[in-house]
């Protein structure tokens, strides 16, 4: 699965205000409910028959940039500023009440949760300092918030590349100009580039699938900001679609079908779709060039979504009528089906050729395939 998260920072001194956020395997899910002043975390259950959603209200409601992280155990970590500090406890239900356990804070100025962990019980966090970016964990660990890494330069993002959560790529900002870089966190923080497709172009990392290693990328390189796909480990260009390219809309890619082992050209990419009459969905495969954008259910928590192994993408949504409820999409199926054909389009890869026919930005070959990835199988 596909961990969804959406995160966003008010100002430099701000907690990171998580809106709705998936767990990696897609078992539970947390978001703040409630409006105003009366806001308070909300635990939903997404495995079983049908979802439903657990209320864990505090003492008094929480504050609009309260962070929360949902663990497969089904405890939420919540992160909230109190005096300065970034203070963190763990949620659960305790029959009608909301238990509630303090594991420890980090005085710091600016600090955001990052996307859930691949164990499900570890949580992280970015410090963000003026010449380097502190990793803490903040949950999971033996004896309260720990430091496990420093980053030269300005770190945000945050993406994991592997199923162990040892392997974090981030976005780093140095002497203007922004790459991504893995960062491996059993040799305390040692830092490897990871993606550089042109010496002055800003890259990001966007979403990284573990089973393809399909990656999602954000890049200037071809003269402004363009949706790209690459392979970790690949030699081959990355690729900047037409299709994900709309005139009157923005894309934001928010999940990857897993499962799909060396074949991450098969990987169905679900996008969020914003324009001027409000937000959608997109459906899309790098193998293919087209982009199918249908209507996202009414109540739809825009951005959030899983995919499952067979290519169902399900949707959470919240209505007056139905509080908690997950929709269920199924990827188109593929446009591509003889032999010849799929032989053409691993040539045009994502809809733009090879050869002299049409500029490409050329990735440099990917640090990764000398990263110790253990265990995982990567795509050329």
């Amino acid at each position: 699965m596909t961990a969804c998260a959406i995160e966003t920072a008010a100002s430099d001194d701000a907690v990171g205000a998580a809106m709705f956020t998936i767990t990696a395997d897609g078992s539970y899910a947390a978001r703040l409910a409630g409006e105003g002043e009366a806001r308070f975390p909300e635990r939903w259950t997404l495995d079983g028959p049908e979802p439903y959603a657990v209320p864990l209200p505090a003492d008094q409601p929480e504050e609009p940039d309260t962070g929360l992280l949902p663990l497969t155990d089904g405890r939420v970590l919540i992160h909230r500023r109190v005096d300065g500090r970034h203070a963190f406890s763990l949620l659960y239900p305790t029959g009608p009440l909301t238990g509630e356990l303090p594991v420890g804070a980090v005085e710091c100025g600016l600090l955001t949760l990052l996307p859930p962990a691949p164990d499900g019980v570890s949580a992280y966090a970015l410090a963000v300092g003026e010449r380097s970016t502190a990793v803490w964990q903040v949950a999971g660990g033996a004896f309260g918030p720990e430091h496990v890494a420093e980053v030269a330069g300005r770190c945000s993002g945050g993406v994991w590349l592997d199923r162990t959560g040892r392997m974090l790529a981030l976005d780093r900002e140095s002497e203007g100009v922004t790459k991504t870089v893995a960062v491996d966190l059993e040799r305390g923080g040692e830092t490897t580039p990871l993606l550089q497709i042109a010496e002055q172009s800003n890259d990001r990392l966007l979403l990284a699938d573990a089973d393809s290693g399909l990656l999602l990328i954000r890049s200037d390189a071809p003269g402004h900001d363009r949706l790209g796909w690459g392979v970790i480990g690949s030699h081959r260009p990355v690729r900047f679609p037409e299709c994900l390219r709309l005139p009157d809309a923005a894309l934001s890619p928010f999940a990857v079908q897993p499962g799909q082992v060396l074949m991450p050209e098969s990987c169905a990419v679900a996008l969020r779709v914003d324009g001027a009459a409000g937000s959608w969905l997109g459906m899309w495969r790098p193998a293919e060039r087209r982009l199918t954008q249908v209507a996202a259910p009414e109540g739809w928590l825009a951005g959030a979504g899983i995919w499952t192994r067979e290519g169902v993408l399900q949707l959470p949504y919240a209505t007056a009528a139905v509080p908690c409820g997950v929709a269920r999409a199924q990827a188109p199926p593929p446009m591509i089906t003889e032999p010849a054909q799929a032989e053409a389009v691993t040539e045009v890869a994502g809809g733009e050729p090879f050869g002299d026919s049409a500029p490409l930005v050329v990735c440099k070959p990917v640090p990764l395939q000398q990263a110790p990835l253990t265990g995982r199988v990567t795509a050329g």
